[in-house]
């Protein structure tokens, strides 16, 4: 390999090579920098109505042509670069073998080419993406309108492509949603907790999220208003259900507020002609779609049936928000109920109404141990009422994966109290 006397001929080759270069640097840099402005920078570039900023929300109002009219550009120039850079190259090295020639001609000036044509002003646009479009905005304006024709016909066999089912759009299942959760950089427990909510939001029913039957604090429609009064009271809420004979005969929701000018009545008070209509809502009916009901009928609070029209539970506003948000305390909440204590080392006094996903935790087991003997059940109780099939009383004892569990307490039809241990192996 050898090499020309030099002459300034090959500077003046080698400065439309740079210029090209620069132009090649700026486009790319563009197409990273317009497609990743955030949500708020957009919004601030939209408040301030200067000439740059307008060109770029003007940019970004038909992002296909944008994309295609840069692509041409940027593919144009490239190709200028490389048929220029191979006149030069014949201008300033005489090859003896093809084996060079084909190193520099293809292997380093397709290296320059990336490197400051691609990769650099690519990095640097993706850290400073507000102003290198500002940078950028009219002269890739300049271009789209040069380009139009070609990107409209573009545009149009793309959508001719899409409408004839050659591409598909992707859909993105909820796992893949979760996964991309797990790899986000740096979230806070908060932020991650709210993120993965609002993934799982619209897959949860309803009877995930319910007060449970033996939980909902209801007023007998026989009831006199001091009988009245004093639960409303001790229970703190701003909406109680009404009953009739039986708390499966929901009649009304008596809402405090309502009550609060009759606060002084003596005990024979009508307060039953203050009731309002009770709102119901299927077990299965997703959360995503209850929420929507109770925004359109303006209500916050629903009385959740099974198929039978038989009570299960309550289900309110604020449950539904907490699935995304987290738990809601106020000044008028109870402190958080403790549903288990330990008696002894690895033996434990649980109420009967806590999640099985708890007693995994506490227990440091995998979770889904006792997926293949719980049935429906969701609580330590249902658990074992799914094995004996029939009611649970005191001292009635069971044993799952090497887990003991004993009735404690009872009252009525339902265990109160379960102690938990482990078997000795």
């Amino acid at each position: 390999m050898n090499f020309y006397p030099f002459d300034w001929g090959m500077i003046g080759s080698l400065l439309p090579i740079v210029a090209l270069l620069l132009c090649s640097a700026l486009t790319s840099g563009s197409e990273t920098a317009l497609f990743s402005l955030s949500p708020t920078q957009l919004d601030k570039i939209r408040r301030s109505q200067t000439p740059v900023n307008k060109a770029i929300m003007k940019l970004l109002s038909d992002q296909d042509k944008l994309l295609a009219s840069i692509l041409i550009f940027n593919n144009l120039v490239n190709i200028l670069i490389i048929s220029l850079c191979n006149r030069l190259i014949d201008r300033v090295v005489v090859f003896n073998s093809a084996g060079w020639e084909f190193a520099i001609k293809t292997v380093a000036v397709t290296f320059v080419l990336l490197l400051f044509g691609e990769i650099i002003p690519k990095v640097y646009a993706s850290y400073n993406p507000s102003g290198f479009s500002r940078l950028v905005a009219l002269p890739i304006e300049f271009i789209t309108r040069i380009f139009r024709p070609f990107s409209f016909v573009l545009g149009k066999y793309s959508d001719a492509i899409q409408n004839r089912g050659i591409i598909q759009p992707e859909n993105i299942s909820m796992e893949e949603l979760e996964d991309a959760l797990e790899i986000t950089e740096n979230p806070s427990e908060t932020e991650k907790e709210m993120l993965s909510g609002i993934v799982q939001f619209a897959s949860k029913e309803v009877e995930e999220i319910m007060h449970p039957r033996m939980d909902i604090v209801a007023i007998d429609e026989e009831a006199d208003f001091d009988e009245v009064r004093r639960i409303i009271l001790e229970s703190g809420f701003s909406r109680i259900p009404v009953y009739k004979e039986s708390i499966d005969h929901i009649v009304g929701m008596l809402y405090i507020k309502d009550m609060l000018r009759y606060v002084g009545q003596p005990a024979d008070f009508d307060w039953r002609k203050h009731l309002r209509p009770a709102y119901y809502t299927p077990e299965h009916k997703r959360i995503n779609e209850l929420l929507e009901e109770f925004q359109r009928q303006k209500v916050h609070i629903a009385i959740v049936v099974d198929e039978y029209g038989s009570t299960l539970g309550l289900v309110s506003l604020e449950d539904i928000i907490e699935e995304i948000v987290g738990e809601i305390n106020d000044e008028s909440d109870a402190p958080e109920e403790v549903l288990y204590k330990e008696l002894s080392d690895g033996v434990y006094l649980f109420e009967a109404k806590a999640n099985i996903a708890l007693l995994e935790e506490v227990l440091d087991l995998d979770e889904g141990t006792f997926d293949d003997c719980r049935g429906e059940a969701e609580t330590i109780a249902g658990m074992m009422l799914e094995s004996k099939k029939e009611f649970l009383k005191r001292g009635d004892k069971m044993s799952f994966h090497g887990v003991k569990l004993t009735v404690m307490k009872s009252s009525g039809h339902h265990a109160e109290e379960i102690k938990v241990e482990r078997e000795a192996k």
